[in-house]
């Protein structure tokens, strides 16, 4: 019998994988420090630096296009997104959570690959420094996790 799920609670294992990592510029320090602790991570777990494909954006708004530029290209396993969207007094901060959100989902599904949403929606600086490196290193375990189980499916 196919047991799906039969990686959980195993270590993960990155050898072999290609990862894309799209990274939004917009609150850096934030954003270095996710990516930073991103692709430690994916080391840890056995994707080489070679095996990491990493670009820059403006801001979270223009990762979707980005993760969208990769997946079309069918050489990835699995892609990331990291960003930082922090409250303002506008609405703005809901628009760019909200879409950015949307379209990363929508593009995973549409291209049938996994990417690790690490956009941080926080109220404060604070807030974002106080995640960014457990989320960073929490999307390169799920890019890593996802990439096999769809493997396995497949």
């Amino acid at each position: 019998m196919f047991e799906a799920n039969k990686g959980q609670g195993a270590p993960l294992q990155g050898q072999g994988l290609s990862i894309g990592i799209v990274q939004a510029r917009f609150n850096e320090g934030v954003t270095n420090a996710l990516a930073a602790a991103c692709m430690a991570e994916l080391q840890l777990h056995g994707v080489t630096a070679a095996q990491i494909h990493h670009v820059k954006v403006p801001g979270a708004l223009e990762v979707p296009v980005a993760l969208q530029a990769l997946a079309e290209t069918e050489n990835y396993d699995a892609l990331i997104a990291l960003g930082c969207i922090i409250r303002g007094e506008t609405y703005h901060f809901e628009l760019v959570a909200n879409e950015s959100g949307a379209a990363v989902t929508r593009l995973a599904l549409d291209y049938r690959i996994p990417i690790a949403n690490a956009i941080l929606t926080t109220e404060n600086l604070v807030q974002a420094q106080a995640r960014q490196e457990d989320k960073g290193r929490d999307a390169a375990r799920v890019a890593i996790e996802m990439a096999n189980l769809l493997d396995d499916l497949s």
